[in-house]
């Protein structure tokens, strides 16, 4: 890589953290007593108080997930208040509300909840080497979507420095093959073959009620009736969805990396993230056995 003085360097990540906290920018104004909660991280009070290894300082953890994961859970939760989807999981208001454009900002907060909790809960402050803590067939799946472990860094890194905007690129796992792809979506989209009504470039909450954006196919929100056919209750699953397992994911949101690494740090962000994957969660979101001790997958709330 070629190297710059806009570039900053990862060891000034560590000279940043002497600089007093950053002003509150989210504070509850009023008491929302909602049933949705922003649910622990593993390590979340290491992470606070140490930051996330070479990725996010003490004051950037508090910026890109103890503000803005509360700010997405209270305003989940004003939105949600006296509804009969007021206790419901987030993941299933995800899918339920990825078809309806009345409810966009519901689907939205729901979504950039639950994503913004998937990629916190796959890090870890000690992170090991991938080929000591999973399984022989994890590995094998990766050698055989990517060749090597190296390759699959490489393309990831890649794809996540090329979004020229703001969403996620997911690592996930088509069922049952057992392959693994990359996946990006944009803004809050949601990577679940069941949101994808929702088409992830365009985001039909935005355009023209009822009509996917550059296309002919007419989509209904709340079309549930019947009991057979790709639009009937019985089939959840988007047209030309798939079957598939979320193992991880990063947020190319700028809220998360602009205060630590700068305007053109983002590269070296991906880079520090990378360094800070807890692997055995990573295979364990797949169905997979982790480490001998087993590890907890990313769970739904």
């Amino acid at each position: 890589m070629l190297s710059s003085p806009l570039i900053r360097q990862q060891s000034a990540l560590l000279r940043r953290r002497q600089l007093g906290r950053p002003p509150v920018i989210f504070a509850p104004r009023t008491q929302c007593r909602g049933r949705h909660f922003v649910s622990p991280l593993a390590h979340g009070e290491k992470f606070a108080r140490d930051g996330v290894g070479q990725m996010l300082s003490p004051e950037g953890f508090d910026m890109a997930w103890t503000q803005y994961q509360g700010y997405m859970v209270q305003r989940l939760n004003e939105l949600t208040a006296g509804r009969p989807d007021e206790g419901t999981k987030v993941r299933d208001l995800i899918i339920k509300y990825a078809r309806n454009a009345d409810t966009a900002a519901l689907f939205n907060y729901a979504s950039m909840a639950h994503n913004n909790h998937f990629m916190f809960s796959t890090l870890t402050p000690t992170p090991q080497p991938l080929p000591k803590i999973c399984s022989k067939n994890f590995l094998t799946n990766i050698d055989i979507a990517f060749s090597s472990f190296e390759s699959l860094r490489e393309t990831f890194l890649a794809t996540a420095a090329s979004m020229f905007g703001p969403g996620f690129t997911w690592l996930v796992k088509e069922n049952p093959s057992q392959k693994m792809s990359i996946l990006n979506t944009y803004l809050a989209g949601s990577p679940y073959p069941g949101a994808h009504w929702r088409k992830q470039p365009d985001d039909a909450a935005t355009t023209d009620f009822g009509v996917i954006p550059n296309s002919n196919t007419r989509w209904a929100p709340n079309m549930s009736a019947g009991a057979v056919g790709k639009f009937s209750r019985g089939s959840p699953m988007a047209p030309g969805g798939a079957n598939l397992d979320v193992l991880m994911c990063v947020s190319t949101w700028e809220h998360t990396w602009l205060r630590d690494w700068g305007v053109a740090g983002k590269r070296e962000y991906l880079e520090a993230w990378w360094g800070s994957i807890d692997w055995r969660v990573v295979e364990a979101n797949g169905g997979g056995a982790g480490s001998a001790g087993g590890a907890p997958r990313t769970r739904d709330y």
